[in-house]
């Protein structure tokens, strides 16, 4: 079969179409499942928790950062599906080396979302004319992204607070469903306290390779930045109505829009897509009124 490149750069080859797979990413486990059936599945993790009902028949591995590299051997895999950021690189370098094929996906918007899909597909052995996957491809078009987007903040951690810039899939997710990410400039400073603006940053020479995506705030950043609304999604941090109480005190915070939101319909690329945005779009649509 034609080689598929990876996040890595690497080209993953296999002889056949994939029968036996182990899905370290709970969205690439769902879009397996909504491609080719669970029995292409034999391996998942702690979190991979769809399809509710039907997932939870396959072992798990462990988590999706600590999995166990001889349980994932131990099922025989003949192709093994990783992500560069929710996996442990020197895990997922330990199959690599063990001769698993391993494909790494990173897709960082809707459109690499979707080429991830028919790398997918291509490993499947499927045609990647499904409607499901046309249907995510649809729903990628800049031209369907509602005008005049509302200005919002995803809070991803508390505690610190820490939200994301616009390198983020879910950035993308906001921007296709009408919403604007007010930290979308705001990259991660190092050390810390540099981050809370209370002492200067490292140079970009010093920060090097770090990842700058995630930057810590405080909650006035928030309103300085002109957010109307405020989604706070269950994962990676389960926000819950109890967290709103922490705008309480902040300035400006009174005329923003406080809402819980699902986390899978800001994260979850792959297939569920096709539901995250237009679920999105409407609960974005229907505070921006």
């Amino acid at each position: 079969m034609t080689g598929v490149r990876d996040a890595l750069g690497r080209t993953v080859r296999l002889g056949r179409p994939a029968q036996r797979i182990v899905s370290l990413v709970p969205s690439e486990t769902l879009s397996v499942v909504e491609l080719a059936g669970l029995e292409r599945l034999v391996g998942r993790t702690d979190y991979c928790i769809e399809p509710a009902g039907d997932i939870e028949v396959l072992p798990s591995v462990g988590g999706t950062k600590g999995f166990d590299v001889d349980a994932v051997l131990a099922l025989d895999p003949d192709l093994v599906l990783a992500n560069k950021e929710e996996n442990s690189r020197p895990l997922v370098t330990a199959l690599i080396d063990r001769g698993v094929p391993v494909h790494v996906s990173f897709p960082r918007t809707v459109t690499e979302s979707n080429d991830y899909l028919t790398s997918l597909c291509a490993l499947l052995g499927l045609d990647d004319d499904d409607g499901l996957l046309q249907r995510c491809r649809a729903l990628a078009s800049p031209d369907d992204a509602p005008g005049d987007p509302l200005p919002v903040c995803v809070p991803i951690w508390r505690d610190p607070w820490m939200t994301f810039d616009e390198h983020v899939f879910a950035s993308d997710m906001l921007r296709l469903c009408g919403a604007e990410n007010v930290f979308g400039d705001r990259t991660r400073r190092y050390p810390l306290a540099a981050d809370l603006g209370k002492r200067a940053p490292l140079t970009d020479e010093q920060v090097a390779e770090r990842d700058t995506r995630y930057p810590r705030i405080v909650l006035e950043e928030i309103a300085e930045r002109g957010a109307r609304a405020v989604l706070f999604p269950d994962e990676p941090y389960a926000f819950t109505e109890s967290d709103f109480a922490a705008f309480d005190d902040v300035d400006g915070s009174t005329s923003m829009h406080l809402e819980l939101v699902d986390g899978k319909d800001l994260f979850w690329y792959g297939t569920y897509v096709a539901r995250g945005i237009p679920r999105l779009r409407d609960a974005i649509a229907r505070i921006a009124c």
